[in-house]
């Protein structure tokens, strides 16, 4: 190749670098851009993933509640529930955590902000104390298994922390039955 070929060759290639690169800086109208494939996936499973941990979370909240109500009622049951209604507490947070907002999708957050939220409807809670324990387990193995359905559709990390909080439940279903009676 001589040196006029290479110099040509070198303008060509500089010209057309300059040719897209100016391209990329038209003056065409703004409009709005529309999302790729990717990007609209990438909404989705986040959208899936904050459904999935609001249904955790709410499962993990209503069996606290569930603790606090039988507390409430059973003060002679406090040295043999506080441990596990503080990790049902501590499961809790930790589903809630990474970033994403656990609000009921009905409310809007101005609503929210502006009324003052109603008390929940209060847990029914059975007179005796060997029922209250037998319900109370029964309550861990609902959400015990609620966990466990969502293995399913959680993305991996999220999965290891659902499988831990189901066999801290299905732990707790126990402590609360079988547990007593050894």
């Amino acid at each position: 190749m001589t040196t006029t070929g290479r110099r040509a060759l070198l303008t060509a290639g500089v010209s057309a670098a300059a040719t897209v690169a100016l391209a990329g800086c038209t003056s065409e109208a703004p409009g709005p851009r529309k999302p790729s494939a990717a990007e609209l996936e990438a909404e989705r499973v986040a959208r899936a993933e904050t459904a999935l941990r609001l249904r955790s979370v709410t499962a993990s909240r209503t069996l606290l509640e569930r603790y606090d109500a039988v507390l409430a009622a059973h003060p002679a049951l406090a040295p043999r529930l506080t441990p596990l209604r503080r990790s049902v507490a501590a499961h809790a947070q930790a589903l809630g955590e990474g970033g994403t907002t656990v609000r009921p999708a009905t409310a809007s957050p101005t609503a929210a902000a502006t009324s003052v939220a109603p008390s929940p409807s209060p847990v029914p809670v059975t007179a005796d104390p060997r029922a209250v324990l037998v319900e109370l387990a029964a309550a861990e193995r609902t959400a015990s298994d609620a966990h466990t359905a969502a293995l399913l559709t959680a993305p991996p990390e999220y999965a290891r922390l659902l499988a831990s909080v189901a066999a801290a439940g299905a732990a707790h279903a126990y402590l609360l039955t079988e547990g007593a009676r050894a």
